[in-house]
């Protein structure tokens, strides 16, 4: 991690023994090594953390191609059902008016009828 070898240590151990004497030197040790885990921990949790992220992020952009992509297979047949109805209004529609035009035309011949019995039975 620093790349520190072996002599090197014995020296940072000969120079914090000189300059912390030998009562101090374990307390300053373990705070030193406290120190580095809980750095090394966080590090760690801030690592996951991001990969956690990057991996959420992945899946969302998955998930909108897999949506956009199940859009364009299901747009022709949407399209289709969409034609299919009109076409169904229109016929509907014309039905209803060919029936609103034959029950006039029906109502006006009853009528025409019913005046034509009222004048013969007058006459």
């Amino acid at each position: 991690m620093f790349d520190i070898g072996f002599w090197e240590l014995v020296l940072i151990a000969v120079v914090g023994l000189v300059v912390l004497g030998p009562e101090r030197l374990p307390v300053a040790i373990r705070t030193v090594a406290r120190f580095i885990h809980s750095a090394r921990t966080m590090a760690n949790g801030v690592k996951d953390e991001l990969s956690h992220e990057l991996k959420i992020q992945e899946l969302q952009e998955q998930l909108k191609q897999k949506q956009k992509h199940m859009e364009e297979q299901l747009k022709p047949d949407l399209d289709g059902a969409a034609d299919t109805f009109k076409q169904a209004r229109q016929d509907v529609d014309e039905t209803v008016n060919n029936t609103s035009r034959s029950s006039s035309a029906e109502s006006v011949t009853d009528e025409a009828t019913t005046q034509n019995k009222a004048d013969n039975k007058s006459e």
